[in-house]
């Protein structure tokens, strides 16, 4: 009986406003049509006792005639609830839209006192699971496709309604900023003795002793012409030819030699030469006041904003090209971190109850916090409906049932008649 009632009223919840008037005019028919049939059978039993009277007849009235008494006292007060009886403004009448704050009122703290409690809440706050929900919605491709497609949407949107002004601005003020705190002889210093600490210049050397090799090498003529410049006027020139042939190739195979051998005596010599510069970067007076200048120079200068321009610009650029590309690498790796996030919540317990635990507190935090204003806005809600819409809409929703009340009442008040003039004649 109990499951059939729910499922009734679930079909209730789904009705629409039509269905629902509907339904409420019918019933409303058939309370009324009850009440004219209780005045049909008195009339009908009056003239009869009058005509040709038989003992069961006053019965039978009597049933009627408290059937109709019953009726009119329920109608009267189920439409005293919603609507002034006949338009008459009794006192106590058209209750829902007199009282609509009071009830509002009463609304919000009936639900603020009986639902939104700690004993109410805890039970269902702790059975809340979302990192299982989350995790079985992504565990599923198209659900994970569809994450990132309108992430990747909503992520251009919020790029391209981005500030460039602010954007550059805020860039320039932050480098600025930092620079401007940078000690840029112990940056500049360290940098050169983490460098040599690390072998990175090594490369270096390598790299212009190769090139001066090369340089040479190809240029033995320009050498030629500066020995015979550099050389007196008594010298052969064929001496000259000779010597400059033996300077090309000596220099030659000495950067040959660096470039070739880690360990040639000429690289420690750089690299002492290198660190002794670090060092006097980071201790010399002269060095710290043209660095600082600058410096200076460089902040003052505005380049900085033509710079911080640039790399906003390209930023800007490439993100969005890379979120409107489909194998983009911003979004293959978007993708992986989707998936990756699917697999955590998935197969990491400790994750999984972290996530759950946090929501679970927030929420449970969340509600409690703002119960009284969750009571606030019922009543505020109820109050500024129009009384006349709040009692239509009331009478909409339980209307139907209130009808029930009439039938009754007219069923019950015929017995309970019947009875009473049963009882008067057994006595009497």
């Amino acid at each position: 009986m109990f499951e059939r009632r729910g499922i009734y009223k679930l079909k209730d919840i789904k009705m629409n406003e039509g269905q629902k008037r509907e339904q409420l005019r019918k019933h409303k028919m058939l309370a009324t049509g009850l009440f004219l049939m209780m005045a049909a059978l008195f009339i009908g039993m009056s003239i009869a006792i009058k005509q040709s009277a038989q003992p069961w007849m006053y019965y039978v009235k009597a049933f009627s005639e408290a059937a109709m008494v019953g009726a009119l006292a329920d109608w009267f007060a189920v439409t005293a609830l919603f609507h002034y009886p006949l338009g008459l403004r009794i006192p106590h009448t058209n209750l829902i839209e007199n009282s609509k704050q009071k009830i509002g009122d009463n609304l919000g703290s009936f639900v603020v006192d009986n639902f939104l409690t700690a004993e109410n809440l805890r039970p269902y706050i702790l059975q809340l699971n979302v990192a299982r929900y989350a995790s079985d919605w992504l565990s599923k491709d198209k659900n994970q496709a569809l994450l990132l497609q309108e992430g990747s949407g909503y992520l251009r949107k919020v790029i391209n309604d981005l500030d460039d002004s602010f954007v550059i601005d805020l860039m320039g003020k932050q480098a600025g900023a930092l620079i401007n705190e940078f000690d840029l002889n112990s940056l500049l210093g360290q940098g050169i003795q983490y460098a040599i600490d690390k072998e990175a210049h090594q490369p270096l050397i390598t790299f212009i002793a190769g090139k001066l090799q090369l340089y040479i090498s190809q240029n033995e003529e320009l050498v030629k012409e500066k020995v015979k410049q550099e050389s007196s006027a008594l010298i052969p020139g064929f001496v000259d030819n000779i010597i400059a042939r033996r300077l090309t190739n000596g220099l030659s195979r000495f950067f040959e030699e660096i470039a070739a051998d880690e360990h040639h005596p000429l690289r420690a010599q750089l690299s002492e030469q290198l660190i002794l510069i670090g060092q006097r970067i980071q201790e010399r007076e002269i060095w710290v006041d043209e660095l600082q200048q600058a410096k200076v120079a460089f902040l003052e200068s505005g380049q900085l904003a033509s710079i911080a321009n640039d790399i906003w610009s390209n930023i800007k650029r490439s993100l969005l090209e890379g979120l409107a590309a489909d194998n983009s690498a911003i979004k293959n790796y978007l993708a992986r971190m989707i998936s990756s996030a699917a697999s955590s919540l998935r197969e990491d317990a400790a994750v999984a109850d972290n996530i759950n635990k946090w929501i679970r507190k927030n929420a449970y935090a969340a509600v409690m916090r703002n119960r009284n204003s969750l009571g606030t806005l019922i009543s505020k809600t109820v109050g500024e409906w129009e009384g006349k819409a709040l009692s239509e809409k009331l009478e909409l929703e339980v209307g139907k049932d209130l009808q029930f009340i009439r039938i009754n009442g007219t069923l019950v008040g015929g017995v309970v008649g019947l009875i009473i003039y049963a009882l008067s004649e057994l006595v009497f």
